[in-house]
């Protein structure tokens, strides 16, 4: 599973008057607010009628993007910063209620590859025929709907407008939540947008982007895989990427041009750089222990020394003195290595050619 948290909005559907909506939401966010705790997930919940959305009315098609009023742009950055959904749904007609269809029909992109599961309630079929109904909307919408739901009769379920407890019903609800949770973590990586900027990468289907604070738990989990292999060449476990805090890489990658290559939500290998004086420092260059020798370390530092200013004379970078793979690759770019240091480290340099861009 992804180290980032996920986020799962509750959506509570009905908008009528003394509709048990509200009640079947409360029951079902504390039902699973203790599960959710140890999943790391985050309960968000959201009632339509507080969004104040009317029948559709934006001019362009949702899959435009293009959004002229405010309430679609509110509705659309929550839904978007969104990893799943539990629509809590009455049955109305053998449908599902017309606010729910509504708040779906608004957007586009923000659904897709997103799960959703259902909590349903009603009179003869509790429910089971809305669930039936806005599952053939939501996977026209790139929605993935669960195979788990919570059906709630209400003549049996309920008493002076009230959920009775029940034990089994809580249970259900638990396990629509882990479900709905692995489903969200398998599905980030179709998830993860090739964003403005990005460059075709080295191998079919990657790209490479500038890295932010927001990849920091990406970023932490490549260097704990890679830098084990320094640590063990060099026979020392004083490796700084071994032992960094999240806060740690959130911090540096603030700081630091870093840039990383992509594909299918998996973070491959990345390298970071930064001017000093008239020296462009290069570090951290990473590529995962299964893709190695396929040339993704090559084209990192070489897009690494592209990015140089005009005005550096020369790349500065450092590895373990021991790391021979490592220093035959920056020799056979051109690097010359400088005396080791005191504490195992060997820094190799490269002359830039005046104008290099």
């Amino acid at each position: 599973m992804s180290t980032k948290s996920i986020r799962v909005l509750v959506l509570t559907s009905s908008t009528r008057p003394g509709a048990l909506g509200p009640a079947v939401g409360q029951w079902l966010v504390e039902a699973i607010t203790p599960r959710a705790a140890e999943l790391g997930v985050e309960l968000v919940p959201v009632a339509l009628g507080d969004l104040d959305l009317p029948f559709l009315d934006e001019e362009e098609h949702p899959s435009s993007g293009v959004y002229r009023h405010e309430h679609t742009r509110r509705w659309s950055a929550i839904v978007d910063a969104a990893d799943g959904f539990i629509a809590v749904t009455p049955e109305y007609n053998y449908g599902m209620p017309a606010t729910l269809k509504n708040a779906l029909d608004y957007l586009s992109r923000e659904w897709a590859w997103k799960p959703i599961g259902f909590v349903s309630y009603g009179h003869t079929s509790a429910g089971t025929r809305s669930v039936q109904h806005a599952k053939q909307v939501v996977t026209t919408l790139r929605l993935v709907p669960l195979g788990a739901t919570v059906a709630i009769r209400i003549g049996d379920a309920t008493e002076n407008g009230r959920l009775r407890p029940d034990a089994a019903r809580d249970r259900a609800a638990v396990g629509l939540l882990d479900e709905l949770t692995r489903l969200a973590h398998a599905l980030r990586p179709m998830r993860e947008p090739v964003r403005a900027g990005a460059l075709s990468g080295p191998l079919p289907g990657s790209y490479a982007r500038e890295l932010t604070p927001d990849d920091a738990p990406e970023v932490t989990v490549l260097q704990r895989c890679c830098w084990v292999d320094e640590a063990v060449a060099n026979d020392t476990l004083a490796v700084p990427a071994l032992h960094e805090s999240l806060e740690e890489v959130r911090d540096w990658l603030a700081t630091w041009r870093t840039t990383g290559i992509w594909r299918d939500g998996r973070l491959l290998g990345m390298v970071r750089t930064r001017r000093v004086d008239t020296d462009w420092h290069v570090g951290r260059l990473a590529i995962v222990p299964d893709l190695r020798g396929h040339g993704l370390g090559r084209w990192l530092l070489r897009t690494a020394e592209a990015a140089a200013p005009a005005d550096c004379r020369r790349v500065v970078l450092y590895t373990g003195a021991k790391s021979l793979r490592n220093i035959d690759l920056y020799r056979s770019e051109g690097y010359r290595s400088m005396p080791a240091s005191a504490d195992g480290t060997a820094c190799l340099t490269k002359d830039l050619s005046v104008g290099q861009p």
